[in-house]
């Protein structure tokens, strides 16, 4: 009997949620995934200072104040470890921009155009980069451009069906629906502890976001993440793809009971839903309280990712 980590890849493109190079070669994903509170632990990584010192005499070199060179820093450092990440996978790599932009359209763009740009130069071609945005209304206003330019987002933070929905109609190359961030909410905001795979809330949202797409017929790529156990992934085998945490790949690989694909296309198709105007988007995500609640969260812990991470970086500048 193989492992439920290889047949879990035989139903599902299996994602690196790390930005730790030796957990990716080990592990052999197809794509992987950073975001800020992945690249300040890879930047305390030994094989990695030598990225920092470079990032931080690249920033250097050009002509700007402080705060403009710890943010090119920064962006040097993610785009040099994605780069290397892509030396050792096949397929793709997300990398993040700034929390701090969310809510600010130009910005994003701004900022996801100069990030392709750094990877172009270092000879990586767009194609092989996902530009991650929050899934805001600013942030899936921006990922359409984006789109558009041939640039591919991966729209991140998304807890409610609302923002898969204007995600689609935007024609985003993949969303990262998240599991185990929505447990957590119903965890603290209800008497319920303890729950089976199929009525973990996360594993549902993502289902259902799953079929929905599928019956639409959207291109959009589902991919969940956010894991708590190796349960919830189990209940989404045959989902597009799923992006792990290093821990939970070590736990399927040595698990060797069988897996059954929980998910399947059922051949169904439906019409898409009108599209959302920004006042109803807007509007359904504040009727969420877990979707509002877990967004404006996910937005201030990774903002403060990043604050350390531009800390670092200057302290390895003085």
């Amino acid at each position: 009997m193989t492992s439920k980590l290889e047949q879990l890849k035989s139903m599902t493109t299996v994602v690196a949620d790390t930005g730790d190079i030796e957990a990716i070669k080990k592990w052999q994903p197809i794509d992987a995934t950073t975001n800020p509170s992945l690249l300040l632990k890879a930047a305390a990584m030994a094989q990695y200072k030598a990225h920092l010192y470079d990032a931080v005499s690249f920033a250097s070199a050009v002509n700007t104040d402080s705060k403009s060179s710890l943010s090119l820093a920064c962006d040097h450092l993610a785009v040099s470890i994605g780069r290397e990440i892509l030396q050792v996978i096949p397929g793709k790599i997300s990398t993040e921009v700034d929390a701090r932009l969310s809510f600010n359209q130009q910005a994003t763009l701004d900022k996801a155009r100069n990030l392709i740009e750094m990877y172009e130069d270092k000879g990586v071609s767009r194609e092989r980069v996902l530009i991650k945005i929050a899934s805001t209304w600013e942030g899936i206003a921006a990922a359409e451009t984006l789109q558009k330019e041939g640039i591919d987002c991966n729209l991140t933070l998304l807890f409610s069906f609302e923002q898969a929905l204007a995600a689609a109609d935007a024609g985003v190359y993949l969303i990262s629906p998240f599991v185990g961030r929505i447990l957590d909410w119903y965890k603290s905001n209800s008497d319920k502890q303890d729950y089976l795979a199929h009525e973990d809330p996360g594993v549902i949202s993502v289902s259902r976001i799953y079929q929905h797409y599928k019956a639409c017929q959207y291109k959009t790529i589902v991919m969940g993440a956010s894991f708590r156990n190796t349960g919830e992934i189990e209940a989404l085998a045959g989902c597009d793809r799923l992006t792990i945490s290093p821990d939970l790949l070590q736990q399927l690989d040595q698990d060797q009971g069988k897996l059954h694909k929980a998910l399947n296309s059922n051949g169904e198709t439906s019409s898409p839903l009108r599209r959302q105007s920004e006042s109803e988007f807007r509007w359904n995500l504040n009727e969420d309280a877990m979707a509002t609640e877990k967004l404006a969260e996910g937005i201030r812990k990774f903002a403060a990712d990043q604050v350390k991470l531009e800390s670092l970086l200057k302290a390895v500048g003085q």
